[in-house]
């Protein structure tokens, strides 16, 4: 199978984007060749059969230019057999006349909250519409194909002890999805119990979310640490270091941040029942009903408080179920097989 991939970033090193090379190799062990038409490429570390094409955001193309060259580049990438647009549903829709007159089949995968327009017309011009969980896709479940997020369970692989005082980690963007205010409130809380931790921040804030950053920063007044952006490949070295991870984003979307925490063997304290299924019988301990500074308080309280042998134990049952339920292996492998039963070849 030669195959076409969409996405929004084609670089190693992006804190936020990075996994996506991840995917590239994952689904260059399966098929022939993988062309990328990508809306930004930085650095790059792929296999040999992937090649990456960019758009131009990175040079500064503005969206009339960034439109040329991808219709430009789709022009003159011959012989492919199927498409798979990752998160980025304006390429799905540019593409989707020119790949139904060639025959292609088209899949795009989208995991977020948000329906916007193109994303509804994206959906209607795709064959299959792939997501992460049931709970990630917003829109209509007609041409829905779950595949799990992805995860790389040998990246994001348990190694060492957690360090000493305990520390309580959250990984991802300062925005206010992320409802950040309510574990510095639950960091203050156990501060005045007595409870010895340390709590860091890794991640930072998007443009258009500096002000919240600045405010959360400031009202986290030394309770909380903030160590910026890290490249993706230095993040499994702070799971590993972390007690207990905390993200407290609402039902939408799987946050990979918690699942590559339990890949890690660290158990993730969220507030996203659409993780019910993943945590399985461990949900009770770890997904928060009613996501407020005294409820994330109390269940990072009782982790800490937990016996280190049992917090092993249960660090490894999550693995189990992250490297079942949302591998990359396994996606990749689910990704071919679903466009090989639309008719690209084997």
């Amino acid at each position: 199978m030669r195959l076409l991939v969409f996405n929004q970033a084609t670089d190693t090193a992006d804190p936020i984007l990075g996994f996506a090379t991840h995917w590239l190799r994952a689904l260059a062990r399966r098929v022939e060749r993988v062309d990328v038409l990508t809306m930004r490429a930085g650095e790059l570390s792929l296999p040999g059969n992937v090649r990456v094409f960019s758009v131009g955001k990175e040079r500064g193309y503005g969206e009339p230019r960034r439109a040329v060259e991808f219709y430009r580049r789709l022009a003159t990438l011959a012989g492919v057999d199927a498409c798979f647009s990752h998160m980025i549903p304006v390429f799905s829709v540019l593409a989707a006349p020119v790949l139904r007159l060639r025959g292609i089949p088209l899949v795009t995968w989208h995991a977020h909250r948000h329906v916007s327009p193109i994303l509804r017309l994206a959906h209607h011009l795709s064959d299959r519409i792939a997501t992460s969980a049931p709970s990630s896709y917003g829109y209509r479940h007609d041409k829905l194909a779950v595949l799990g997020q992805g995860i790389d369970t040998a990246l994001f692989s348990p190694g060492g002890a957690p360090e000493q005082p305990p520390l309580v980690l959250a990984v991802g963007r300062l925005s206010p999805i992320k409802r950040l205010e309510m574990l510095v409130e639950a960091v203050r809380r156990l501060r005045t119990r007595g409870v010895e931790l340390r709590c860091v921040c890794v991640g930072e804030a998007p443009a258009h979310h500096e002000d919240y950053a600045r405010r959360l920063r400031a009202s986290a007044a030394g309770d909380v640490e903030f160590a910026g952006a890290v490249p993706y490949e230095r993040l499994p070295a702070w799971y590993r270091r972390a007690s207990v991870h905390v993200n407290l984003s609402p039902i939408g979307a799987l946050d990979k941040s918690a699942l590559e925490a339990m890949a890690c063997g660290r158990p993730s304290i969220v507030a996203n029942a659409g993780f019910g299924p993943t945590l399985g019988p461990h949900a009770d301990a770890l997904l928060v009903a009613a996501a407020d500074g005294r409820a994330v308080a109390d269940r990072i309280e009782d982790l800490l408080a937990t016996p280190a042998a049992e917090r092993v134990r249960l660090g490894a049952a999550l693995r189990e179920r992250i490297v079942r339920d949302h591998d990359l292996d396994r996606l990749a492998g689910r990704l071919v097989a679903l466009l090989h039963d639309l008719g690209a070849p084997a």
